[in-house]
């Protein structure tokens, strides 16, 4: 019985029981509906792409149900929103065979209504989707990949998934194919090369040859199959890349030693053909091993988060999924547990390991009221905490979906390599050719001209300059992370190492941003009451001070219900109680409502109270300076960047301020607008500015600055848009940032360097002669993991301590 291809899947089946459809034939109705609704879309050219990959016959497949991707269950843990409020996911695509497939899946996604954006990685298979949920369900997308003979499943780290396509079986197979291969190969070159010197006969020569081509031929077309296949698909994109050059010099050394066995003049070249396979190959493995580290590293981080959690209710222990706990929830943990949501201590007493977050390695014993973050570790004792965030907002998830979220923009200088590696493997064929045609002019002799060309065309490395740039940045953003420090894109890394100004807000970035009460100076009797119920209505690190004061020093406090409420960013609160007026703020906003005060100015920040127009109160206030601020002014200066200070507070306490950790240049008394302004103004110089802030005051002057880090414990709309984040909130990780973006930026110009100088020196060896195809494949795997050994010199290099 005859044997039919499917026209969509290409898999073989018995003909009659084939669905025929004009000249077509399809194994099953799924294969069928592909094939017209891809013909109906106008994407019927994916066969062309396709080539003769076969793909799994749709007849094979039993998915549950897409619905279940509507459920909020599923919708709370995996989708987020984005900043402009449209929802986003990755997904694995399993499948995915070749490049082909990764083009058809992006054209499907992105011709559907409500699919704004559809990236897929065709190393990984992950895909990052963006929609508008009002247009299209999570669940029609689904269907939209199903349709085409492909399966999606959301991206989850913490399940090791059988198609990490990181380290494959069949990379080891192939790999130990061509290692056993060049074992036994090398041996019989031995006894060949030895016979040249001692004699032998034409016919145990021959014999030799034969078992050289023999145990090349699986070398080259089962391990050397990734290298084709990848030259392949290139080509079909119109685009010449490392496997092409492995491909041709290794494919033209076994034609040319198969013609050399039949040639008594002509020598074979079979063991160069091996070597040039399996000397790539362990190159590229080794290469492998190395981004799968720095890759887990990076996920590491998820696997420490707990599935659910123990809720305390009405003193009854209720295990709870932890994407279901709400704020205010009460959470019992263990020793030798997680902290899954950040919260503060209700009861108990405990140390904790912060080390996963902040690089801190000395446990941190925390008391009832104290604030515990996500992904610390309570070493002992066991506590209750109130939950102050959800799971999905958590500090830990949080982290993780930036982290991942990170290596989705490349710098400009990634950009600039790719473009270059590009065009370079397109110049080696070119210089290859004329090395031929050069040599054979002045020779005459076709092998040594056809050696030397293959040698040029195998030590020539691309790859090198293709992983310059991104081995680097992961290794860079790697250890961002391990030091408390969320870079949402690899490209600010870039950018950072650029800056030229350094612009820092005063209150909760260089100091502490907890001011205390150094004096309550009342001006006249009034009910203490106005004033705790005025204060509770403002974030303002003051406003809180005062309202902390209040609690401790004051019983029975009543929170009043106010009328009109006012707050003025960076000036203070008004209000309204039984038709009084009441005004609290600054020194100035209070001038400026006409209410007479005769103090002079003091050196420290002021809190000033009025009722009905009259000056009731003078707090005065001395926020601490951070540990570290004076040592990062100092190595800005060293680094030749400016640091600025902007502050709202009045020009003595920002002077005082500024003298004391060595900033030159400050600005007092401006306004949210008057910062932006001033950021404007340093970019309209052409500086490239670093900006620094915590509040919600600092939000406008961060969305203008080219780069906007945020403490961790800043407003939530300051972390929003800014494009770093300092968990611990520390000038000294500030510091390590502007380390580690440098030493990024600098290894990755010395990852270019190495890789331009490696071929400026070793292709003209090869031009002129000196080296062999065998060796030429050695050099060319030795200089990618050199790129990758000169990466790996970021991790080690130290940085402060956070103390």
């Amino acid at each position: 019985m005859s044997k039919v291809n499917c026209t969509h899947c290409d898999l073989d089946f018995d003909e009659n029981i084939m669905i025929k459809d004009g000249i077509h034939h399809f194994c099953c109705s799924g294969c069928q509906g592909v094939f017209h609704l891809l013909n109906d879309e106008g994407l019927n050219s994916f066969y062309e792409r396709k080539g003769d990959t076969k793909l799994e016959s749709l007849s094979n497949n039993n998915y549950e149900s897409s619905d279940n991707f509507n459920l909020d269950s599923f919708k709370d843990r995996y989708i987020k929103k984005d900043k402009n409020g449209f929802s986003k996911i990755n997904l694995i695509i399993e499948g995915i065979h070749c490049s082909a497939c990764v083009w058809l899946n992006e054209k499907v996604l992105q011709q559907s209504d409500g699919v704004l954006q559809a990236d897929i990685n065709f190393s990984t298979h992950k895909a990052q989707i963006i929609w508008d949920e009002d247009e299209i369900k999570l669940s029609q997308i689904i269907d939209k990949i199903r349709s085409i003979g492909y399966n999606a499943y959301p991206y989850d780290v913490s399940k090791k998934e059988k198609d990490t396509n990181l380290l494959k079986r069949d990379h080891y197979i192939r790999l130990i194919v061509a290692v056993f291969g060049s074992m036994n190969i090398m041996t019989l070159s031995i006894a060949k090369y030895g016979g040249w010197f001692s004699g032998m006969q034409n016919s145990i020569e021959l014999i030799l040859e034969i078992a050289e081509f023999i145990i090349a031929t699986p070398v080259l077309f089962y391990s050397g199959w990734i290298y084709f296949r990848g030259a392949y698909y290139a080509l079909k994109n119109r685009f010449i890349n490392m496997d092409f050059l492995v491909s041709v010099g290794a494919s033209l050394t076994y034609i040319y030693s198969i013609y050399a066995i039949f040639s008594p003049a002509a020598h074979t070249y079979f063991d160069s053909v091996v070597m040039i396979i399996t000397f790539v190959s362990i190159g590229k493995f080794l290469e492998i091993l190395s981004k799968k580290s720095i890759i887990d590293q990076l996920d590491s981080l998820i696997t420490q988060i707990p599935q659910s959690v123990i809720v305390v209710v009405d003193n009854n222990k209720i295990l709870t999924p932890s994407i279901d706990v709400r704020v205010g929830d009460t959470i019992e943990i263990k020793a030798g547990e997680r902290v899954v949501i950040d919260g503060v201590i209700s009861s108990g007493t405990g140390s904790f390991d912060e080390s996963s977050l902040s690089g801190e390695a000395t446990p941190i014993l925390k008391y009832s009221g104290n604030s515990i973050i996500s992904g610390s570790l309570l070493l002992d004792s066991s506590i209750r905490y109130k939950a102050v965030k959800t799971y999905e907002d958590s500090t830990l998830n949080t982290l993780i979906t930036l982290s991942n979220d990170a290596m989705n923009k490349k710098p400009k200088i990634e950009k600039f390599s790719n473009e270059l590696s590009g065009k370079f493997s397109l110049i080696i064929l070119i210089i290859a050719l004329l090395t031929f045609i050069g040599w054979y002019a002045i020779s005459s002799d076709f092998e040594n001209s056809f050696i030397v060309a293959i040698s040029v065309i195998v030590i020539a490395c691309p790859c090198a300059l293709a992983l310059a740039t991104p081995i680097a940045s992961l290794v860079g953003i790697n250890k961002a992370t391990k030091n408390s420090l969320i870079f949402k894109e690899a490209a600010h890394l870039e950018s950072m190492s650029k800056c030229d100004v350094l612009v820092l807000d005063k209150t909760g970035t260089i100091t502490k941003g907890k001011p205390s009460i150094t004096s309550f100076d009342i001006k006249d009797s009034f009910d203490i009451n106005i004033l705790y119920s005025l204060v509770s209505h403002s974030s303002h690190p003051i406003s809180k001070s005062i309202k902390t004061y209040i609690t401790k020093e004051y019983e029975n406090l009543i929170d009043y219900n106010l009328e009109e409420i006012l707050i003025l960013e960076a000036k203070g609160i008004k209000a309204l109680y039984n038709g009084i007026e009441i005004i609290g703020g600054s020194r100035d906003f209070l001038l400026e409502e006409g209410i007479a005060i005769i103090e002079s100015e003091l050196y420290n920040s002021s809190f000033y109270f009025s009722i009905n127009r009259k000056l009731t109160l003078i707090a005065t206030l001395d926020d601490k300076i951070k540990n570290g601020a004076k040592e990062l002014i100092a190595k800005m200066d060293r680094l030749n960047i400016q640091s600025i200070m902007l502050s709202g507070d009045n020009e003595s306490v920002s002077k005082k301020i500024a003298f004391e950790i060595g900033i030159k240049e400050y600005r007092s008394k401006l306004s949210p607008k008057d910062k932006a302004e001033y950021i404007k103004k340093l970019k309209k110089d052409n500086k490239v500015v670093v900006m620094v802030g915590d509040g919600i005051n600092d939000s406008l002057a961060l969305a203008h600055s080219d780069i906007a880090i945020a403490m961790g414990s800043g407003a939530d709309i300051a972390i929003d848009v800014s494009d770093i984040i300092i968990l611990d909130n520390s000038l000294v990780s500030l510091q390590n940032g502007f380390e580690i973006a440098t030493q990024t930026f600098s290894n990755i110009k010395q990852n270019l360097l190495i890789s331009l100088l490696y071929n400026a020196v070793t292709i003209p060896l090869a031009i002129a002669g000196y080296v062999i195809p065998m060796v030429a494949a050695l050099s060319m795997s030795f200089s990618s993991l050199l790129v990758v050994a000169n990466s790996y010199r970021i991790k080690l290099k130290r940085v402060k301590n956070v103390r």
